[in-house]
């Protein structure tokens, strides 16, 4: 059958693809397969139920036949190559336009598992993995609305990958639907190997250090985004998706916030800014008050710390740099080696060369803890390490020349360009700049359930109305 032929002719090595003949009384039918991606037993149950058809069945009555045992569906012959490729198995009958596409695919996937980067004590475990079908699935089994709109296509001239963008219709703006869309078409690229190669395609600045498409790992949280007007974005072989708009506050929520009450909820979250300020400015401030300002340290303090600087041959900036170097080294040699070793060497690392540093002269005790404190700080906000991290090495160069003074025109340089942020069109500091009062009640405060009876503002969703719900009467 020469159409069968043509598409076996088109891929490099036509060996790749299997080919089987049948026939359905006498008319003959040639089956197309790739062996590595399809299951044997879809295989042999499709051709049963091909050859036990009806003589002289078209199209309509061979796929009639094969529902029972898959799903099918009739597909013009441009599309045959990209199914076999997917996985399916492409049916052609000697005579008949079209060919029949059966869902044959056998990919071999790892569990559905709690994701390493939020762990939760209380609520949902489930993450995403690497299969595309399994991720729409998670959601589409939290979200069970008729309003859950799925929309897929194929991204990448080599790997065909498909990508899915999923919304609720009767909640999202259209005009930012169409424009994530449009933008995620307009790639043109070889390959998709992940989420993240999409993320340059909907960011207003690519070249920033902080982020402006939001990420999650968990069905919860997307299924929680899309409830509050924003789209989500997931790439076949990612365990990663993406939502937009983005909210630079979302980084310092957990999906564990509304599993808890409002008001411990509220407590971690300010715990959390906290700890992020201290990791960016701890070596700053400390820097600059041992260079230019010794009177604003307390006396006992002041004395302690000059008592472990002596015999330090760097200066406090140099020494801080060098400590940062070191623990970056050490962070990144653990996350590189294999997991039985990775634990064991960084907390050795850590230990000998930091003690070992010290007893040297090489740098000081009070050094090394501000470093440490402000490296554990850091994971309170584990999807902003990367940025937080070089704004550390940037406001530890700004305190070492230019005091505090410098810190504090760092910063507020550091807020001016934050609030020049936008994630397709909605502002990155929202709902603090600009200022929407009704979104407070989840920015650093987590209010009770029942008072967040609207949508957030700052996405402009023309649905407002989230929950109906009066406040409890209180005794």
């Amino acid at each position: 059958m020469k159409r069968a032929q043509d598409i076996l002719q088109s891929f490099e090595k036509p060996d790749t693809v299997f080919r089987r003949d049948f026939t359905v009384g006498k008319q003959k039918g040639i089956m197309l397969f790739h062996p590595d991606m399809t299951e044997a037993m879809v295989l042999r149950s499709v051709l049963r139920a091909c050859t036990q058809a009806e003589k002289g069945a078209d199209l309509i009555k061979l796929l009639e036949s094969i529902l029972p045992v898959s799903e099918a569906e009739i597909s013009p012959d441009t599309k045959a190559a990209a199914a076999v490729l997917d996985g399916d198995a492409v049916l052609f009958l000697d005579g008949v336009p079209n060919c029949i596409v059966v869902n044959a695919r056998c990919w071999e996937k790892r569990a559905v598992t709690e994701p390493p980067t939020e762990t939760v004590v209380r609520g949902p475990r489930e993450g995403f993995i690497e299969d595309f079908k399994t991720n729409i699935t998670l959601i589409e089994k939290r979200l069970r609305s008729k309003n859950l709109a799925v929309e897929k296509f194929k991204v990448g001239r080599e790997s065909n990958t498909a990508v899915a963008v999923l919304y609720l219709g009767n909640i999202v703006k259209k005009e930012l639907v169409n424009e994530v869309i449009s933008r995620i078409k307009s790639l043109d690229i070889d390959a998709l190997s992940d989420s993240h190669y999409l993320v340059p395609c909907l960011e207003e600045r690519p070249h920033s250090v902080f982020p402006q498409v939001g990420t999650a790992e968990k069905p919860d949280v997307v299924a929680s985004k899309l409830l509050e007007g924003r789209v989500a974005v997931i790439v076949d072989g990612s365990p990663i998706a993406l939502t937009v708009p983005y909210l630079l506050i979302e980084d310092f929520h957990s999906g564990e916030d509304y599993y808890e009450r409002s008001s411990f909820a509220t407590f971690l979250r300010v715990l959390r800014l906290i700890a992020l300020a201290l990791a960016i400015f701890l070596p700053g401030l400390y820097v600059a008050d041992l260079t230019y300002h010794y009177e604003v340290v307390p006396l006992k303090l002041l004395i302690t710390v000059l008592n472990a600087l002596k015999g330090i041959p760097l200066p406090p900036m140099w020494e801080i740099l060098f400590i940062l170097l070191l623990f970056e080294i050490i962070r990144e040699a653990s996350v590189r080696m294999p997991k039985s070793v990775g634990m064991a060497m960084s907390i050795v690392g850590a230990l000998v060369l930091g003690d070992t540093a010290v007893k040297a002269g090489i740098i000081s005790s009070p050094g090394v803890m501000i470093i440490a404190l402000s490296s554990i700080a850091l994971y309170t906000a584990p999807s902003l390490v990367g940025t937080t991290g070089l704004l550390r090495m940037l406001f530890t160069v700004v305190g070492g020349l230019g005091g505090l003074y410098g810190l504090i025109l760092a910063s507020v340089a550091l807020v001016h360009y934050l609030c020049s942020l936008n994630s397709l069109g909605t502002p990155s500091l929202a709902p603090f700049a600009p200022l929407v009062t009704s979104d407070l009640k989840d920015g650093v405060v987590r209010a009770p359930l029942y008072a967040m009876k609207s949508r957030p503002q700052s996405i402009g969703t023309p649905n407002k109305r989230r929950i109906q719900w009066s406040q409890p009467n209180e005794e």
